[in-house]
């Protein structure tokens, strides 16, 4: 079954889920990673290197209440902001009055194709079930012009699995898994990151270039 906008209905319900979910716990979210001094040092030098191999806007795709669209715009890119969650878009928007954040779809991300230099998608594609994560990913595809640039972050395991995370459900994904989708939706991956402390579950983060059409 599709919804009216042509979407699955399941795609649909999963997204206004998630969106409820993080709305309803909004605030204890910013409170607890709502600024850059709760990123990892490692992950600040990561983004900064790939925005740095950027040419062209980029989007933030998931950009809670706004500290990495601020931390791209201080690496010297032209930037704006989208997330599913209207309250973090009004914090962003009050923290950060100077850049540009809208509340939308990463299935539907309202710029023309091949208009934007890279997408950061950082942590933002966790609760995507893995039958429909190809949605939004070629969403990505459509808008990075080619040789553009992909960042995602991500909790990484040996096999996709979902577990109980702390607002609803997320998968973990493999570095391989991952960059198969990556590549079926259009990306060439340049460069594959994992990380394992005591206390955290382990990071995956994937750059990715946009190949040619």
């Amino acid at each position: 079954m599709e919804s009216a906008c042509g979407r699955p209905a399941h795609t649909v319900r999963e997204s206004n889920s998630v969106r409820e979910s993080y709305s309803a716990r909004s605030q204890e979210y910013v409170d607890l990673f709502g600024t850059m001094t709760s990123t990892h040092p490692s992950d600040r030098a990561l983004v900064c290197s790939w925005a740095t191999s950027l040419a062209g806007p980029v989007l933030d795709a998931g950009c809670g209440p706004g500290q990495w669209t601020d931390f791209l715009a201080r690496c010297g890119l032209a930037v704006r902001g989208i997330d599913l969650v209207p309250e973090f878009v009004e914090l962003a928007r009050s923290r950060y009055p100077e850049l540009s954040f809208d509340t939308g779809r990463f299935e539907e991300l309202g710029a023309a194709t091949g208009s934007l230099g890279g997408v950061l998608s950082w942590y933002t594609l966790i609760h995507h079930d893995p039958s429909d994560i190809g949605t939004p990913l070629a969403e990505f595809a459509r808008v990075i012009r080619p040789g553009g640039g992909l960042l995602v972050g991500f909790f990484e395991g040996p096999a996709v699995e979902p577990f109980d995370h702390a607002v609803t459900t997320a998968y973990r994904w493999s570095v391989d898994e991952l960059g198969r989708e990556l590549f079926g939706a259009g990306f060439e991956v340049t460069e594959a990151h994992t990380r394992s402390a005591t206390g955290h579950r382990p990071h995956g983060a994937i750059t990715a270039r946009r190949r040619a059409v």
